[in-house]
């Protein structure tokens, strides 16, 4: 007797939904596709297609409701499913249920790609490979093709995979940093922070967690300990302070300035100075990334030679030219304050466009940081007062100007050399469709200055 076809309804039908809708055709599974816009679905993905507000009297109808991530976990219709009992799950569950290969999993509210990609080229170097995917660029279902399973997997999730996953036990998973971010679609920092956790709950003997050094994290380490998890620390130290002895990789103070090092049977290390990539924080996510590789085999020659030739990713503290006799740097990608305020002080002094979606965020941590590193601010976006108040509170010069074009065509005249930086402290969507485009406009903007490159 054949097994019952589930009829699944898939709920947000961009890229996630898209990819989860061709992996259950590929098993034989029926499936709907929901969305609440009238979008066009791509020509070879024949299903049936519902557009405008999710109903929970409709949806009740199916064996089980996938939601895409970009769906808030908690709105009514998906609380209503719950209590009915239907199955609701993330992409993240149907991954799981078929994949049965080691998992290494990399969360944080900042430096996830970054860390992800750099894992992926170190740890394409051993037998069999590995594939990469998960919360930016690849879709996960998408990595399993057929039959076929990769020898190794690196997931980069987010908080919103984590929450509507059933259950994960990554064989390596790593915490990069917890700051506010989301407030827009977590009910409170309590639910965010335990979101992220959910990596660390099913951990046991054989699996390495890794967290930040920060005191914060302790009682969380030994809970981990005491489960018999493999915890990593990684964080700041003095090459003169034994307290750092603890710490597996990071960033290491010495008298000939900072190094980064990583744990391969001794201590390794590689002067920042050498590293192409600029910003501290880039270069802790660097750190954490060669941990992973050395953890699984990739030799030295290996690690250093990825760090060495690594420039950035796209819209991260990215240098686009010389223009005007000063530096251009896309940081498109800092949607939160957090991020800008990592980007700000990778330099003395800096011209700094700033704003766009706030998405409810407290913007007083810039204070400080603008204070010390911002010589002048352009505000750009639909809603500009909260970076006006916090730019007022820092003392910062600084000009209303609305949109990027116009950022870019007055910080070109700006008096001095200080280099401009778009680190926005905020999501695009009030003027872009995406943080990519919003660095693409920047890029296009400054190219259009002419002169030196």
């Amino acid at each position: 007797m054949s097994e019952a076809i589930i009829n699944n309804a898939i709920l947000g039908m961009g890229q996630t939904g898209i990819s989860i809708a061709r992996f259950l055709l590929r098993r034989g599974e029926h499936c709907d596709g929901f969305d609440e816009h009238k979008i066009k679905l791509p020509d070879d993905l024949k299903i049936p297609f519902h557009f405008g507000s999710f109903k929970a009297d409709d949806l009740s109808q199916y064996d089980r409701v996938i939601v895409s991530p970009g769906i808030k976990w908690n709105t009514p219709v998906l609380v209503a499913l719950r209590e009915k009992g239907i199955p609701v799950c993330g992409d993240l569950d149907l991954f799981l249920e078929h994949y049965r290969g080691p998992i290494i999993a990399i969360s944080g509210t900042n430096g996830k790609t970054t860390a992800t990609y750099l894992a992926e080229l170190m740890l394409e170097t051993l037998p069999g490979g590995v594939e990469a995917g998960g919360n930016i660029g690849t879709p996960m279902l998408d990595l399993l093709r057929g039959n076929y399973q990769p020898a190794r997997i690196v997931l980069e999730l987010s908080s919103f995979q984590l929450e509507r996953c059933s259950g994960i036990k990554p064989d390596w998973a790593v915490l990069l940093n917890f700051q506010s971010d989301h407030a827009d679609m977590h009910d409170s920092p309590e639910d965010y922070l335990a979101a992220k956790l959910r990596m660390f709950e099913q951990q046991g003997n054989s699996d390495t967690a890794m967290f930040p050094a920060d005191a914060i994290w302790d009682k969380r380490v030994w809970t981990l300990g005491e489960q018999g998890v493999r915890v990593l620390r990684f964080g700041h130290c003095d090459e003169n302070d034994s307290t750092g002895d603890h710490i597996s990789c990071g960033i290491m103070q010495t008298s000939n300035g900072p190094v980064l090092f990583w744990q391969d049977g001794q201590r390794q290390l590689i002067p920042c100075e050498q590293i192409p990539a600029r910003g501290e924080h880039q270069h802790m996510n660097i750190a954490v990334a060669a941990q992973v590789a050395a953890d699984h085999g990739v030799n030295f020659e290996v690690i250093r030679e990825t760090i060495i030739c690594f420039k950035g990713l796209k819209h991260r503290l990215e240098h686009i030219s010389m223009k005007g006799g000063r530096d251009w740097f896309d940081d498109s990608k800092a949607t939160n304050p957090d991020a800008a305020a990592a980007a700000l002080r990778s330099f003395d002094k800096s011209v700094w466009i700033c704003g766009g979606l706030r998405k409810g965020l407290d913007l007083t941590p810039l204070v400080s940081v603008a204070k010390q590193h911002v010589s002048h601010a352009y505000v750009i976006g639909e809603n500009t007062e909260a970076y006006e108040a916090m730019l007022k509170q820092a003392d910062v010069p600084h000009t209303v100007v609305g949109n990027i074009k116009r950022a870019v065509s007055m910080a070109s005249k700006q008096w001095g050399s200080d280099p401009v930086l778009l680190s926005p402290a905020a999501a695009s969507q009030d003027q872009f469709k995406n943080y990519a485009e919003r660095g693409e406009a920047f890029v296009q903007a400054v190219e259009s200055l002419g002169g030196d490159r």
